[in-house]
């Protein structure tokens, strides 16, 4: 009887458990691709496509196809500082339906001048 009203609890908690689990590292994941590429866009002559490349190289071997949805590359200024901004755009695999569906997280990186 006791183990008919506490394994729904249990197997919710479980659920739950392994939801924030993959949720932290789809975010952790693209968060490092993407600080990746901002640097690789950053360096002194490449281009922005080399971030994307970058962060699209990284995230090929990691992430299951369908996660991202889209990978941005822009100049920006922080200060006096001109900078790269890497945006992915991706979706979470829920398991349930309740969270959030959409994930978007940024990687900066200086932009290196010609000395």
């Amino acid at each position: 009887m006791e183990f008919t009203l506490v394994a729904p609890l249990v197997l919710l908690l479980c659920v739950a458990i392994v939801q924030v689990a993959l949720a932290v590292h789809v975010r952790a994941t693209l968060t490092s691709a993407a600080a990746e590429g901002a640097r690789a866009a950053a360096l002194a002559g490449a281009d922005p496509a080399a971030g994307v490349r970058r962060t699209e190289f990284l995230l090929a071997d990691t992430l299951t196809e369908g996660v991202v949805r889209e990978v941005d590359v822009r100049a920006d200024r922080v200060g006096t500082l001109s900078v790269v901004v890497v945006r992915i755009t991706g979706t979470l695999p829920l398991v349930g339906l309740l969270g959030p569906k959409a994930l978007t997280v940024e990687g900066r990186a200086v932009r290196e001048g010609w000395a």
